[in-house]
């Protein structure tokens, strides 16, 4: 039987990120960044799809030669497909569709948060199914049960802000520049989590809420006097950090008792947070459930995640017709 090749896309925010996967195997995994950001404290769509544009054609060059694979060999060609940024996901799309129509080959769409769920069946030896996956990222926040590849379903998920999101905004209080929450996570580990506490929004079954803890962060700092935030940050970071940690895992070991699957994975970008991956670390050592969390490559933004999704598709004969078009906000 013949070898499955697929290089997938992603483009739906500002990482550009080509991968190539040959029988499940991801063998490159490119992402190319975009500092232009920085400057303006968030994502400009605008100038996202722009360097979208730029960066194309050289990740996935530089994908296919650390792959070692031709264009001909390819067997299918994925991107994704929702939700994320209207311009940025178009650029990937029509680049995935423009390829497959001159390669004669079948095109794949994919939905990013699943693809963040499969990230942890890139690494052997993969959880198995049914399991649970919190899913945090700057967008979203949900705990899915994993029935199998293509069988997810979203059990709870914010009403408002996301974790990550949560993250950046109080890093920006705080006077920290953009993006913010991996610096809030740097400055975390020489602080003192119970200096301060916050707000914990009281939510019903496993949904989430951050936008209070958010407010109750400024409403706290607005009370002191100038220079306050700047002196205190390391253990402001802590707080700020242990307070976001305590929600998700709270909501986390919930979902366990609920359901009685005692396999826990992380996925999405703040799982790269050591403070939220040190707690799932403990509580699977006490609660002894079986844990499960990408390499840091898996966990933000990337294409390896896209191919692994889109190598179960291929198995699954689930293709896309070339009228199809992204989503900002498409549901599962």
């Amino acid at each position: 039987m013949a070898s499955v090749k697929i290089l997938a896309i992603e483009s739906s925010c500002d990482e550009t990120s080509a991968s190539v996967c040959v029988d499940g195997r991801i063998l490159s995994n490119i992402i190319a960044s975009q500092a232009v950001h920085e400057q303006y404290g968030g994502v400009v769509p605008e100038l996202a799809s722009r360097a979208h544009m730029q960066h194309i054609v050289p990740v996935v060059d530089a994908a296919m030669q650390e792959a070692g694979i031709a264009m001909q060999d390819l067997s299918a060609l994925a991107f994704t497909q929702a939700p994320g940024l209207i311009g940025s996901l178009l650029v990937g799309a029509q680049f995935a569709k423009s390829m497959a129509l001159s390669l004669d080959i079948p095109l794949i769409a994919v939905h990013h948060m699943q693809a963040h769920v499969l990230a942890n069946l890139i690494a052997q030896p993969a959880p198995a199914f049914p399991f649970l996956c919190l899913t945090v990222s700057g967008g979203h926040t949900q705990i899915v049960l994993a029935r199998s590849p293509l069988e997810l379903e979203v059990l709870g998920e914010t009403i408002d802000d996301a974790a990550g999101e949560a993250f950046d905004k109080t890093a920006k209080l705080l006077g920290l520049p953009y993006p913010g929450g991996p610096l809030v996570d740097r400055y975390a580990k020489e602080g003192d989590p119970k200096k301060y506490s916050f707000a914990e929004p009281q939510v019903p079954g496993l949904s989430f809420s951050f936008s209070g803890l958010k407010t109750s962060v400024l409403y706290f700092l607005q009370k002191q006097e100038p220079g306050f935030a700047a002196a205190n940050r390391n253990d402001l970071c802590a707080s700020v950090q242990y307070a976001i940690v305590s929600v998700l895992m709270k909501k986390l070991k919930k979902a366990v008792q609920e359901t009685g699957i005692k396999r826990v994975c992380l996925a999405g970008g703040v799982s790269a947070n050591s403070g939220l991956r040190q707690a799932l670390e403990a509580s699977g050592a006490k609660l002894g459930w079986e844990t499960h969390i990408p390499a840091f490559e898996y966990c933000t933004d990337n294409a390896g995640m896209i191919a692994i999704t889109a190598y179960h598709k291929y198995q699954a004969g689930q293709f896309a017709g070339l009228d199809t078009g992204p989503s900002a906000r498409a549901s599962w």
